[in-house]
C-alpha cells in the first residue's frame, strides 16, 4: 500500500470516484460497490481484469468512504451498522474462495471443495473411458476382418499339417521307409559332451539342414558384402575421373567423397547393431575410418 501512489488522506470525492459512488448513498450501496469491483480486481478472483493494485485503491477508497458515511449516521444506528458490518467485513473471500463452492466455516467449505474436486475428477475420467470405449467400437469391423483371416490361416495350416500326417501314414503303411539308412538306430548327436541337451543339438541340425542361419550371420555378411561394393564403386569412380583431375572433376571427386563418407558412418551404425547381437566378443567388428577408405580407394587406383 505504500507503493500504491494513494493518500488516505486525500480529498474524500476521489473514493466515491474509485467505487462509482456519490456522496450521501449509503452503507449497502457502499458494501455492494466493494464487492463488484473486489470481484472484478482481486488478484485470486482469476478473471481477465485482476490488477493487484487497482484492488488495494478499491480497498483503501473502500474503508476511507465508510469511515466518512458513519461518521455522518447517529451513533445508534452507527453501532447497528457496525455489528452488521464485521462479519462481512471480507465478503469478497467467500466469492473468491474455493471456486465459490459449499457453505459454512472455512474448514467446512474447505471440505465441500475438496469432495467437489473429487467428483469433477470422477467424472472427467468416465468421460474419458466412453471416448476411448466409443473409438474401439469405430474398430470393430477392422477386427473382425482380421480375425476372419486369421481363422483361415490356422484352417489351411492345420488342413496341410494333417494332409502331410496322412501321407507319411500312408508311405509308413506301404512300407516306403524300410530300407533308410539308420533305420532302428539311435539318433546321432553333435556332441559328446554331457552338458549339452541332445534335444538341442537335434533342433540345431534341422535348422542347419533346412539353411537356418543366426541373425547375427546374416548381419555380419551384410556389412562385408557392403564395404566391398563401397570400395569397388569408390574406385570406379576414380578411375573414371582420370588423372591429373581438372578443377570440375576435383569437385566431382570432393562431392563423391562426401557421399562415401556418409554412407560409410550409415554402415557404422550397422556395426553397432551387429555388435549388440553377436554371441561372442571376439567377433564383435569395429567401426570403418572414411579417410583410411579413401586413402585406400587412392592406393587401389594407383595400383591399378
Amino acid at each position: 500500500r505504500t507503493f500504491s501512489g494513494y493518500d488516505p488522506k486525500s480529498d474524500i470525492r476521489d473514493s466515491y470516484k474509485i467505487l462509482e459512488l456519490e456522496e450521501g448513498c449509503s452503507l449497502e450501496d457502499v458494501r455492494n460497490s466493494y464487492r463488484s469491483l473486489a470481484k472484478k480486481y482481486h488478484p485470486d478472483s482469476g478473471a481477465g481484469t485482476a490488477d493487484p493494485a487497482a484492488f488495494i485503491r478499491v480497498e483503501e477508497a473502500y474503508r476511507a468512504v465508510l469511515s466518512d458515511v458513519a461518521a455522518r449516521q447517529k451513533p445508534s444506528e452507527e453501532e447497528e451498522e457496525e455489528d452488521q458490518f464485521k462479519p462481512k467485513s471480507l465478503q469478497h473471500r467467500h466469492y473468491l474462495s474455493f471456486e465459490g463452492v459449499g457453505i459454512g466455516t472455512p474448514s467446512q467449505r474447505e471440505k465441500q471443495y475438496m469432495q467437489f474436486r473429487v467428483d469433477r475428477a470422477t467424472e472427467q475420467v468416465l468421460e474419458y473411458r466412453q471416448q476411448r470405449l466409443g473409438s474401439c467400437y469405430t474398430g470393430t469391423d477392422l477386427m473382425k476382418a482380421k480375425d476372419v483371416r486369421e481363422s483361415k490361416k490356422v484352417k489351411i495350416t492345420q488342413a496341410v499339417e494333417r494332409l502331410v500326417e496322412d501321407l507319411i501314414q500312408e508311405s509308413m503303411a506301404k512300407g516306403d521307409f524300410d530300407n533308410l539308412s539308420g533305420k532302428g538306430k539311435p539318433l546321432q548327436k553333435f556332441s559328446e559332451c554331457p552338458h549339452i541337451d541332445p534335444m538341442t543339438h537335434n533342433l540345431n541340425r534341422i535348422l542347419i539342414d533346412n539353411g537356418y542361419q543366426p541373425e547375427w550371420i546374416l548381419l555380419q555378411k551384410e556389412i562385408r558384402e557392403t564395404i566391398e561394393q563401397l570400395r569397388k564403386s569408390v574406385v570406379a569412380s576414380r578411375r573414371k575421373l582420370g588423372k591429373p583431375m581438372t578443377p570440375s572433376e576435383q569437385k566431382e571427386w570432393d562431392r563423391i567423397c562426401e557421399q562415401f563418407m556418409e554412407d560409410i558412418r550409415k554402415l557404422n551404425k550397422r556395426v553397432d547393431n551387429f555388435n549388440l547381437v553377436v554371441p561372442i566378443m571376439s567377433r564383435q567388428m569395429v567401426h570403418f575410418s572414411p579417410e583410411k577408405e579413401i586413402v585406400r580407394a587412392q592406393n587401389t587406383y594407383e595400383a591399378l
